[in-house]
């Protein structure tokens, strides 16, 4: 594969890519019994070249699972700068999601698709100990990164802090001791600040967040994964929004 470019797989991640930026996308590898109407039409639209080639092909292009007969050679991720994001108007600026440590491409391409279905978030992560956007993570997005800008920076305290000057309000997620996420109202323009499963978020980070808020469970002594925490707190986000 050329430099610059990565594998996009399976029929959604694909298609969202055809419909929502068809431009990054250099070639289309189909199986050779390849057969949907609809995802085929849109290629062709498109147009962007296609390959058929055999199972054992495929797979030497891309080995993953659930290929579902479907490899796109693509640009390589765009990084939106995040001093753009926050020069946007006052009525288009996102709710960023800082995302600290986590190293789970699955949790970051889920949380990505999450921000895309809500709408109005822009996700932030950090260069070093943390997973940045990669082929498997594009996967689980299911296209989700055509809808929501991903910040890469150098530092998370920093930019939180740049954040805060530009009139945003850092609001952490604990496990325990923050306030009822039921009974809280949220202060916007908003950063939603997420740790990893196992140490939550750093003190570094901590240290400079205006508000600490809890999700409280009265079951089984479990934990959600940082996915799932993500999906529940930016509905709340997305409620209060309105």
């Amino acid at each position: 594969m050329a430099k610059n470019r990565m594998y996009l797989y399976g029929k959604n991640p694909v298609l969202e890519r055809l419909k929502a930026n068809p431009q990054s996308i250099r070639k289309i590898f189909l199986q050779d019994n390849f057969k949907d109407p609809g995802v085929e039409k849109v290629i062709k639209t498109a147009m962007v070249p296609v390959n058929r080639v055999s199972e054992n092909e495929l797979l030497r292009i891309k080995r993953a699972d659930r290929l579902q007969g479907i490899v796109a050679e693509a640009d390589e991720f765009h990084y939106s700068p995040f001093e753009n994001l926050l020069r946007l108007p006052e009525d288009k600026r996102p709710t960023f999601i800082f995302l600290d440590s986590i190293n789970d491409p699955h949790n970051l391409g889920s949380i990505m698709r999450i921000a895309a279905c809500f709408g109005g978030f822009a996700i932030v992560i950090p260069q070093h100990a943390s997973c940045e956007v990669n082929e498997t993570v594009l996967h689980v997005a299911s296209g989700g990164e055509n809808y929501v800008p991903v910040s890469l920076v150098t530092n998370l305290v920093t930019t939180l802090l740049q954040a805060k000057k530009a009139g945003y309000w850092a609001v952490g997620t604990v496990v325990e001791g923050g306030e009822d996420i039921n009974k809280v109202s949220l202060p916007f323009p908003l950063c939603l600040v997420l740790g990893s499963e196992g140490s939550g978020i750093r003190y570094g980070l901590q240290k400079h967040l205006d508000m600490k808020i809890t999700l409280p469970m009265k079951g089984a002594q479990l934990s959600f994964n940082v996915a799932m925490s993500c999906a529940i707190f930016a509905y709340e986000i997305a409620k209060q929004r309105l």
